[in-house]
């Protein structure tokens, strides 16, 4: 997980991190880039106010051409710049630079002329062919923009773009320093941040899970956290509590199919070891052959129940799904059970919603939850007692009722009533049940996507209904 999760965590923060400020610093430079040139302008602007004075001075005869000489000298050494006048053709006349002297008489490009004569503006970055050899920061303004009078020349004021640019990279170097500053620390402080929100809890998940895995199903995840990562944490120690009470179960289950196995197998061991051995007397021997049949019939029973619970809730048993009259079901599950109600003298009362009532399922599962539902209830209610089973039609379902007179059901039987191999009354049916047909009735039931409960009635009595899909 630390070389494969967090690496990539910690690599796509850190170029999304590194992207934005990378982003941030360009936007800065190309701001800081263009503010620095616009503040040039505005300068330059306000010079050339100035100097078109001169020049205009210089024109009328108001001032001598070294007085002009001297100003512009003064002026652009001042302000780090050259500059240059030109006439109304577009000639120089006069230069800021003593040295560029020998640009006098030489004449700017006919577009520019044009562009001035129009008063507009003339902004260049780079050389100017014949003027200017080295790239620089080009101004030209008309004097008549200034003054408001008919084309008179202009004034060409030039800085190096070398001049500009110095001021300019170092503050480059201050942005770009620290944006890789703040790269470092952002990831410095996400590599700290996501170790411990989310590669150390899921690190000690991961350790918790390897040691269930192993068997351990007693140890839980400590994670307390609000977040996500608390939720998967509570949702495994949820995990880890079903798994420790499946376990649980399967030790049950394992203890429960050892004992009702061993108790048939001991019998049968000890009815025929005693025939074998001669301790049982000839005329007894048939009683305890009998016996040992018995409880061959109780092990069969059992050994069926266990391999028809085990393949209803495995899946590998496909429904038959088809139309038929659960009425008529009822009607045979009864007559088959009629020397047992005989023998109890059982009231058996039954009402039908329809004379006809068409459900869907498989008709030998079904059949079987009938078998296994009024077979409990013969068994449990009193002797002389009454056994009521009922239909109704509700909705798109149909429910089917048992009811049996009985003392009710305890807290404890409501509660474990569904689980494997429990007797409510374990005196009575310690030799006839398994205590795995109700298991079996609610996997068969759970298979349809049918419901069953229990409840003890007004009445005194027991009450189970589970309900079909109406045909």
């Amino acid at each position: 997980m630390k070389k494969g999760l967090f690496a990539k965590m910690i690599a796509a923060y850190t170029i999304i991190i590194a992207i934005c400020f990378v982003t941030v610093s360009l936007v800065l430079s190309i701001w800081f880039q263009s503010y620095f040139f616009q503040d040039i302008t505005n300068q330059f602007d306000k010079d050339a106010k100035v100097i078109a004075a001169w020049a205009v001075n210089y024109a009328e005869k108001n001032m001598t051409l070294s007085t002009l000489d001297y100003y512009l000298k003064n002026y652009g050494e001042n302000f780090n710049s050259n500059i240059i006048l030109l006439d109304n053709n577009g000639y120089v006349y006069e230069a800021s630079d003593i040295k560029n002297n020998k640009l006098i008489g030489k004449q700017i490009s006919s577009d520019d002329i044009e562009k001035l004569r129009n008063n507009k503006v003339v902004t260049k970055n780079g050389k100017y062919d014949g003027l200017i050899s080295v790239s620089s920061h080009i101004y030209i303004v008309p004097i008549s923009s200034i003054y408001n009078v008919k084309f008179a020349g202009a004034i060409m004021m030039n800085t190096p773009l070398s001049e500009i640019t110095r001021p300019l990279a170092k503050v480059y170097v201050i942005i770009w320093a620290l944006a890789i500053l703040a790269i470092i620390i952002a990831s410095i402080v996400i590599y700290y941040l996501s170790q411990k929100i989310l590669i150390k809890p899921l690190s000690n998940i991961n350790d918790v899970a390897k040691k269930i895995s192993k068997g351990d199903v007693g140890i839980r995840v400590a994670v307390n956290s609000d977040d996500e990562i608390g939720e998967l944490a509570k949702s495994f120690n949820d995990m880890a509590d079903s798994i420790a009470k499946v376990e649980d179960n399967r030790r049950e289950f394992i203890s429960n199919v050892s004992h009702e196995i061993r108790s048939p197998i001991t019998s049968i061991k000890g009815f025929i070891g005693g025939i074998i051995d001669g301790v049982i007397p000839k005329e007894k021997e048939n009683y305890y052959l009998t016996l040992a049949y018995e409880e061959t019939q109780r092990l069969t029973r059992l050994v069926n129940d266990l391999l028809d619970l085990s393949t209803i809730e495995s899946g590998r048993y496909t429904l038959n799904m088809v139309r038929f009259d659960i009425n008529e079901i009822i009607r045979r599950t009864v007559i088959k059970f009629e020397t047992k109600i005989n023998e109890k003298n059982l009231l058996v009362d039954v009402v039908f919603d329809k004379e006809v009532l068409n459900v869907k399922g498989d008709l030998d599962r079904i059949m079987q939850v009938a078998t296994n539902l009024i077979d409990n209830a013969i068994k449990y209610v009193d002797d002389k007692g009454k056994v009521r089973i009922s239909t109704k039609i509700k909705g798109d379902k149909v429910l089917v009722s048992i009811f049996n007179q009985s003392k009710p059901l305890s807290e404890e039987d409501l509660k474990y009533m569904w689980e494997r191999f429990y007797k409510s009354d374990k005196s009575r049916t310690s030799k006839v049940s398994t205590g795995l047909g109700l298991p079996i009735v609610r996997s068969i039931l759970t298979q349809h996507g049918e419901d069953i409960y229990v409840k003890n009635t007004k009445d005194g009595e027991v009450e189970f209904t589970f309900s079909l899909k109406k045909a």
